[in-house]
């Protein structure tokens, strides 16, 4: 059940209605079956993971609470992040070793006979299970007290806006509001409405209709070079933000309808002045799940130089594996943790350079320079994240600068990529570009329909049915599936 789909809206109104009409004390009743009703839409059997994960989730809480010797406390952890994290390998990482190590062996020409385990990935396995590490390591650290309603863990665990793709909402936050009684309030629904509004524009005006353009591109990037390599790495840039700002926005504001509050995964991302800006905008869920649950416990940059870069260089390597089981994650992490770790090490060179060219005035020209410079080195990151092969991120790289000469021509003009096939799309996804940018320069100062509301009630509702109108003319109704959902 996608949220860009009929069933979803239908599933989605029933619910909130059920919601509000039922007694406080069985609302966690009528959510955790949602949520469960809602997984179970994808593949039934893979519910039981969820409700085993759960399930240790609570026991370990429950002894962390009860066990004061803190080498058994610390063993007790131990177990529990080894349940997890061995079931996060067993099905999303164990075959991408094993085809490695058997390519390894075979290389040596040693006998190497462990079978491939050829389960499909349960869909969400990464969100919900780092939800149930973060729960196991707070209640260990004293920053959260045992969850003894086993229901309300597991509606934590399985909450169904967060549950295929985050945002990866910490206990501390979301567990406590499940007791706090939420009445209906006519401003909470209507901004939790807006929000998911722009959350379907995004995805399916912006995000579905370059991803037509940018799959013609990436699946076969051998019939392209120059400009169309290009386009569709740019365009991918903005498939991906809008793709999974979507739905963190259609999720945030569901729960939102219902009363609860939960983080934001993005704040304009692009406008970013550094790869360490960006990653504090950019999926900010897990960005700060890996700085408070790896990050800093490695030491952070509280070590020595070499150690710290260690440290960088292992968190983001780990977080390109978190997204998937291909080298070409693994490369897009390393890339990232490169680019923080040379931007240190150069970081008094170029501020005298800078000083020494007075390139910083006007500041805002500086700013400008850098903002373009992050979105250029995160883009060209992307290209191994959307390639489908390390050999095809490399030819993509090597071409990226061949054939603008001819395609720049009159007739490479007229045969265009994009021109003759995708046309549509192609000017749908341009100017919708345009028009999120523009948006986001509004927006700097908070959520756009929160800088709407004090303007005349006119400007408000042109801009409301504005984007309703854009969702119903130019968005793809073809459901397409979020790209997290395969994390």
């Amino acid at each position: 059940m996608l949220f860009n789909s009929l069933p979803f809206i239908y599933f989605f109104v029933i619910v909130v209605i059920l919601y509000f009409v039922t007694p406080f004390r069985l609302r966690w009743v009528l959510l955790l079956g949602a949520s469960y009703y809602f997984y179970l839409c994808w593949k039934a059997e893979y519910l039981l993971i969820i409700l085993l994960s759960t399930l240790i989730s609570y026991y370990i809480g429950i002894k962390l609470g009860k066990v004061k010797v803190q080498s058994t406390r610390k063993r007790i952890l131990i177990l529990a992040l080894a349940y997890h994290i061995g079931m996060l390998f067993l099905f999303k990482y164990f075959d991408f070793f094993n085809d490695n190590l058997k390519t390894l062996f075979n290389t040596l020409n040693l006998f190497y006979g462990v079978p491939a385990f050829n389960f499909l990935q349960p869909i969400g396995i990464s969100f919900y299970t780092f939800k149930s590490i973060s729960y196991c390591i707070d209640v260990y650290r004293g920053d959260l007290k045992p969850e003894r309603h086993l229901e309300k863990l597991a509606l934590y665990i399985a909450f169904f806006p967060q549950l295929l793709a985050g945002p990866i909402e910490r206990a501390t936050r979301l567990i406590p509001q499940f007791y706090q009684r939420v009445n209906f309030d006519d401003q909470r629904v209507t901004d939790g409405l807006r929000l998911m509004i722009w959350g379907f524009f995004e995805k399916m005006v912006i995000a579905d209709n370059l991803a037509i353009l940018v799959d013609s591109v990436y699946n076969h990037p051998t019939h392209y070079q120059g400009i169309g390599l290009t386009l569709a790495t740019l365009f991918y840039s903005f498939q991906i933000y809008c793709d999974f700002s979507g739905y963190s926005d259609i999720a945030i504001g569901a729960a939102q309808i219902m009363g609860y509050q939960t983080m934001d995964n993005f704040n304009r991302p692009y406008f970013s002045s550094s790869i360490g800006d960006f990653w504090r905008n950019w999926h900010i869920s897990l960005s700060t799940w890996l700085r408070d649950y790896l990050y800093i416990p490695l030491g952070g940059n509280r070590v020595s130089r070499p150690r710290w870069y260690f440290n960088l260089m292992v968190v983001f390597l780990l977080c390109g594996l978190w997204h998937g089981a291909n080298w070409t994650f693994i490369l897009w992490g390393g890339i990232h943790g490169f680019y923080l770790i040379f931007s240190n090490l150069t970081k008094k060179i170029r501020e005298g350079i800078i000083q020494k060219t007075g390139l910083n005035h006007p500041p805002g020209f500086y700013r400008a320079i850098k903002v373009v410079t992050t979105f250029v080195l995160v883009s060209f990151a992307w290209i191994f994240f959307r390639a489908n092969s390390v050999s095809d991120s490399l030819y993509i790289i090597s071409h990226l600068f061949s054939g603008w000469e001819k395609e720049f021509s009159i007739d490479g003009l007229r045969n265009m990529v994009f021109w003759k096939e995708g046309r549509f799309e192609f000017i749908i996804g341009s100017a919708s570009i345009v028009f999120l940018i523009v948006v986001q320069i509004f927006q700097r100062n908070g959520r756009i329909y929160h800088l709407l509301s004090s303007k005349p009630i006119g400007l408000r509702w042109s801009f409301y049915y504005f984007i309703l109108l854009a969702i119903l003319l130019c968005g793809n109704f073809g459901t397409k599936q979020f790209i997290y959902f395969q994390f």
